[in-house]
């Protein structure tokens, strides 16, 4: 089980994120259009940069739903190996059985 300090502060990156996600767009929109005039583009880049640091969306990390595990994360079943492997081997995943030969 991985802190619940650690699991928190992914939750409040995500609420974040989503909070921030329009704002952004819109101004990493302006700072591409080469388009418009420098000094625009410029005054978008620097309230881009203002933004809070956690609302970008490359700061969020997959985890694990059951134990917050980060890595070995399993992206289209939302869990990680460990606990994918309990659950199958308890026959709680439909379809799944463990390997034997």
């Amino acid at each position: 089980m991985a802190k619940k300090a650690m699991i928190e502060r992914q939750k409040k990156r995500e609420e974040l994120v989503a909070r921030y996600a329009s704002k952004r767009a819109e101004l990493k929109e302006i700072a591409r259009d080469e388009k418009r005039p420098m000094e625009e583009r410029f005054k978008a880049q620097m309230k881009l940069a203002k933004l809070p640091r956690n609302s970008s969306a490359t700061r969020l990390n997959n985890r694990c739903q059951l134990t917050g595990r980060p890595r070995a994360y399993y992206r289209k079943l939302k869990m990680s190996r460990i606990k994918l492997r309990d659950l199958a081997s308890n026959g709680q995943i439909p379809g799944m059985v463990k390997s034997s030969w």
